[in-house]
């Protein structure tokens, strides 16, 4: 003889999910963008942690900074910009603070070098692109070597934060939704950081 199998009716009160959306740490040099950038996170109910660090100190803060705050996403930016001179934009010593945003970059990823575990976004205004790229960016500025607006890298943890990790972030769809475009960001294909979770914990028990 079967027996009958009893479920326990759930009310709509226990039946709800909580949501994770990914973590983010966002070092940058200017600490007036850095504020603008941390309320914006805030608006998007992301939870973030900004830390000032001036460009040509990053790569020997941010080791420590990672291991202490264990983000799901890094901003590393600031100011840049290509110096006139007859070295053109293939030289990186021509950029203001490009080879410590690249060396920043490098120093994460030997912190955590898969590019789903960590991503990073790394650059300011005319930053050399194809050089963070190289050096292990998930996003980077500037591919026209054009100035981008302070809220761009925000925008691209938006929407890495707000994906399923089960899905992968086509690059073409996060830039469309950057105030400078495409000729200010560029990127690769990468895993959201979304998670959701259950049961939401009651308001009261």
């Amino acid at each position: 003889m079967l027996k009958k199998k009893f479920f326990r009716a759930v009310s709509d009160e226990e039946d709800k999910n909580f949501a994770k959306p990914g973590r983010v740490l966002h070092i940058d040099g200017d600490n007036d963008y850095l504020n603008t950038c941390l309320e914006s996170y805030k608006k998007f109910g992301i939870d973030a942690v900004g830390v000032y660090v001036k460009e040509k100190e990053q790569p020997l803060k941010i080791y420590d900074l990672l291991v202490k705050h264990k983000p799901d996403i890094l901003v590393l930016t600031g100011h840049d910009g290509v110096i006139k001179s007859e070295k053109g934009y293939a030289d990186i010593n021509n950029y203001r603070n490009s080879k410590y945003f690249v060396d920043s970059v490098k120093v994460a990823r030997r912190f955590d070098s898969d590019l789903d575990s960590l991503v990073i976004f790394a650059g300011a205004c005319q930053s050399m692109y194809n050089k963070l790229i190289e050096a292990g960016a998930n996003y980077a500025s500037s591919p026209y070597r054009v100035l981008i607006h302070a809220l761009d890298p925000v925008m691209v943890c938006e929407r890495i934060a707000f994906t399923s990790i089960n899905e992968i972030v086509n690059p073409r769809e996060v830039i469309q939704k950057t105030i400078t475009g495409i000729k200010g960001i560029g990127g690769i294909e990468t895993r959201g950081k979304y998670r959701d979770g259950f049961p939401q914990e009651p308001l009261n028990f």
